[in-house]
């Protein structure tokens, strides 16, 4: 089995002021993010958010399309919003795609998904199952 070093989200948009202002278009004509729709109210990042990344026993960050080195770029590309593993020994591993986000609904069903994402990849946590 292998460990986890990182979690790694990848919206379906692009950062900065211009990214935010296509998405904000986009949103208005039924389009949307589903890592968005977990991570963020209409108005900021949701606390129970802040409060799940803080307590997992590896960092997850959050990333534009635009804001992705080459591996992850190479892992995810016209699969966002999707979340993937880099594992220690420098493997990404796929682990969630745009419909299982849309599946999972909201923080808590972020963190079950993912764990069972993990178990199913055969990757570990570096310490006790985290809970949302």
């Amino acid at each position: 089995m292998g460990q986890v070093s990182r979690i790694v989200g990848v919206y379906d948009a692009n950062g900065g002021l211009r990214g935010e202002l296509a998405y904000l278009v986009g949103k208005a004509t039924g389009r949307h993010c589903t890592l968005c729709d977990i991570t963020h109210s209409p108005v900021r990042r949701r606390r129970e958010w802040d409060a799940y990344i803080a307590s997992l026993p590896v960092p997850f960050v959050t990333l534009h399309r635009n804001e992705r080195d080459a591996a992850i770029t190479e892992a995810t590309t016209g699969r966002e919003a999707c979340v993937v593993a880099e594992c220690a020994d420098g493997s990404i591993v796929f682990l969630l795609g745009s419909a299982d986000l849309a599946r999972a609904g909201d923080v808590t069903g972020l963190a079950r998904a993912l764990d069972d994402a993990l178990g199913s990849a055969g990757l570990t946590w570096p310490g006790p199952t985290p809970t949302p």
